[in-house]
């Protein structure tokens, strides 16, 4: 994806701090009094413009989403959808999915969301993937026992590959769909990947895997 330099979009940012949060990792354990509940917190890694993230924080009000994007020049579109929503249950973070663990305690993340990430289709990038074995491991780290990762994506070889993970590292798959949007399944929101991949009917491929406790 080619990114357009926005240089204006750090300004916006530090302008808005109670949507993007500044210097989060002064939130670590403490998620609670920055939404003012104890409501559960589930995460989206990789939130893009923000469409997803804003949909099920509207559908879902009495859970708490914190969407992460590591570009300014497209967080900023995610903050103006939050801006217009007003949504008392969303936050925003403009870093770096890798570093999670300098944002949250262990168990204040119920569930991470991974839609579209990039394939990383070469064998020797296959660690970059967000599904790959240590991105699993710093998940499970966020989350108490029976956390889940919810994973949809159109591209084949990278669903597979992530089913393979998942079962790899001792996860339950809950639910797999090849084909979601004939599934039958119910609460979709949809990313603006996903708009765009299933008009022109490309299948969208969604799966959910719990972690399991350690023996």
């Amino acid at each position: 994806m080619r990114l357009r330099n926005k240089p204006w979009a750090r300004e916006k940012i530090e302008a808005h701090p109670q949507y993007i949060i500044p210097e989060p990792e002064k939130a670590k354990g403490r998620w609670h009094e920055v939404f003012g509940n104890h409501n559960p917190i589930h995460i989206e890694v990789g939130t893009g413009k923000g469409q997803f993230v804003t949909g099920m924080a509207k559908q879902n009000p009495d859970i708490n989403y914190i969407g992460i994007e590591l570009y300014e020049s497209v967080i900023i579109t995610a903050l103006d959808r939050l801006i217009e929503a007003d949504l008392p249950n969303l936050k925003l973070l403009n870093v770096d999915g890798a570093d999670l663990l300098h944002y949250f305690e262990k168990g204040e993340v119920g569930r991470v969301y991974l839609n579209f990430s990039d394939p990383w289709p070469k064998t020797r990038h296959a660690k970059r993937r967000l599904t790959y074995k240590s991105f699993l491991n710093l998940y499970e780290s966020l989350m108490p026992e029976g956390g889940e990762v919810h994973f949809k994506t159109d591209n084949q070889g990278l669903f597979e590959y992530s089913l393979k993970s998942f079962s790899e590292y001792g996860m339950l798959l809950t639910f797999v769909s090849l084909d979601l949007h004939n599934s039958g399944f119910e609460g979709n929101v949809m990313t603006e990947y996903e708009e765009k991949f299933s008009a022109i009917g490309q299948r969208i491929y969604r799966s959910e895997a719990k972690f399991q406790p350690r023996t």
